[in-house]
Order: C-alpha cells, then sequence, then structure tokens
C-alpha cells in the first residue's frame, strides 16, 4: 500500500506542481489555449489557486516523506477532491464543458486520500 501511495502521490504532486507554476508564472495570455477558462476568473485568483496547488503538491509528499505530521497528506488529497469538484463547477457554467480530465483528477485524489490513511 505505501508503494502504491507514492506512485499515485507522486503523479497527483507532478500535475499540481506544473500546473500551479504555470498558473503562478504565465500571464493570461499565455495559459488562454491550455485553461479557457482564465477569462472569466481574475487574475490574482488564478494565481492564488496555482499557489494552492504547489502548496498542495507538497503537502502530498513532504509530510510522508519527512514523518511531520503525515496526516496532512491525507488533507491535501482532500483539499484536491474538493479543488476539482470546484474546477468541474467552473468549466460547467461557461462555454468550455470539458470535464473528462477533471473527473480523472477526482478519481486519482480520492485513490490518493484513501492510500494515505495506511501510512
Amino acid at each position: 500500500m505505501n508503494t502504491a501511495y507514492w506512485i499515485v502521490a507522486g503523479l497527483l504532486a507532478l500535475f499540481y506542481l506544473y500546473s500551479g507554476a504555470m498558473k503562478v508564472s504565465r500571464n493570461r495570455d499565455q495559459l488562454r489555449p491550455m485553461m479557457a477558462w482564465v477569462d472569466r476568473i481574475a487574475l490574482p485568483a488564478v494565481r492564488a489557486l496555482g499557489t494552492v496547488e504547489i502548496l498542495g503538491a507538497l503537502g502530498l509528499i513532504l509530510p510522508p516523506l519527512t514523518g511531520i505530521v503525515p496526516v496532512l497528506a491525507t488533507a491535501a488529497a482532500i483539499g484536491f477532491v474538493l479543488l476539482q469538484a470546484g474546477a468541474i463547477a467552473v468549466h460547467l457554467t461557461g462555454e468550455d464543458r470539458q470535464i473528462t480530465l477533471n473527473l480523472g483528477l477526482i478519481a486519482t485524489a480520492a485513490a490518493t486520500t484513501w492510500l494515505a490513511t495506511g501510512l
């Protein structure tokens, strides 16, 4: 179960590190081709979302790795489930109705949540 956690959480963390870094460092024009919803959200909110994603990714990896408050990994995984539930709402209320990736991320984050309880 421990190996499964590291594989699933590692992949999820890499995704969110990449996604969060893009939201923090790129401007709206650079984000628009990949994220059609950025025009409907204020840029500071997009940057804050990117920061949350980076912190959540670190929360999946650092607590279990260091052994310091490993329950934070479970909290980070639950946070990603909630984040994607909000993302689905944003996608469904706009013109962009592509939620397949979001559903996959919810399933992965839910699996990570379950696996994190066994750490």
